[in-house]
């Protein structure tokens, strides 16, 4: 009884001092990785927040800064994973090889859904347009609301949100109507062949001088584009900011036909001469 009492408190002898060792061991590590991980994750987010900072006041596309800012975070959550695993005595080469192969079998399953976030890389880096842009692609157009990882988000003139695949929109062709600053208005006024065609270029150049919306330079221009079946076209070509647009569209319309009213100048309309002819029965 007394041999299995002393053979008993010798394995817990044992044991204990297996514990006590390996504890102190990898005790040691375990606390030191986490201190790794709780230390790394707080400097990767003052790392990020100053990039946010730096970037914001350099002016950067806010898109670009949140992009940035979240690859940049996950970067280097990856790297302090690693390096606290590594601290343990793991083999992280291990880690490295399974990390490769499920990326590519990821890559493989989800090339379609990759290929938009290159996309969005190529659109924020090369900024074909930005957020509150208007452009026209992929036969709508609209103004930019939002450009994510995997789509970009419109807004047309009637307020209709549409979502467009951003391989969709590097694929194709993009145009940018407030990529710059001015725009033309290229606008066509029909006169009959019977009216006075330097006065009714007179007047439309009276009227675009008078709206403080056309810039004076480029100076407007004004001249006879087209003599067609029922009129003779004038050309009138002002330049505009970008946000005044539509506004000084309306108003130089409206402004033309008012002074044109005033000064009898007839705007025609399609119109066919009929002559009957009396034949012999």
């Amino acid at each position: 009884m007394l041999q299995k009492i002393e053979h008993y408190e010798d394995a817990m002898t044992h044991y204990t001092d297996l514990a006590i060792r390996y504890g102190t061991e990898y005790g040691l590590k375990v606390i030191g990785s986490l201190l790794i991980f709780l230390i790394g994750r707080w400097v990767a987010g003052k790392v990020v927040s100053l990039l946010k900072k730096g970037m914001s006041k350099a002016h950067v596309d806010p898109t670009l800064v949140s992009f940035a800012a979240n690859a940049t975070y996950v970067g280097l959550i990856v790297i302090i994973v690693i390096a606290a695993i590594s601290n343990l005595g793991v083999e992280t080469t291990s880690f490295v090889a399974v990390f490769g192969a499920a990326g590519l079998a990821i890559g493989l399953a989800l090339k379609d859904t990759l290929s938009n976030v290159g996309a969005a890389v190529l659109i924020i880096f090369f900024r074909p347009f930005k957020v509150g842009d208007f452009i026209e692609t992929s036969g709508v157009m609209g103004t930019v609301k939002a450009i994510n990882l995997f789509s970009t988000t419109l807004t047309t003139s009637d307020n209709r949100s549409i979502i467009i695949p951003n391989g969709t929109l590097v694929g194709g062709n993009i145009i940018n109507y407030t990529g710059n600053d001015t725009r033309r208005i290229d606008m066509v006024f029909d006169i009959d062949y019977k009216d006075d065609l330097k006065l009714a270029k007179e007047v439309i150049m009276e009227v675009l001088l008078a709206n403080p919306k056309v810039l004076k330079e480029p100076m407007p221009v004004v001249a006879v584009g087209a003599l067609a079946q029922n009129s003779v076209q004038i050309f009138a070509r002002p330049w505009v900011a970008v946000e005044d647009y539509w506004d000084g569209m309306f108003e130089v319309t409206e402004a033309v036909k008012l002074e044109f009213d005033k000064h009898h100048i007839s705007i025609p309309f399609p119109q066919m001469d009929l002559h009957v002819r009396k034949g012999e029965l």
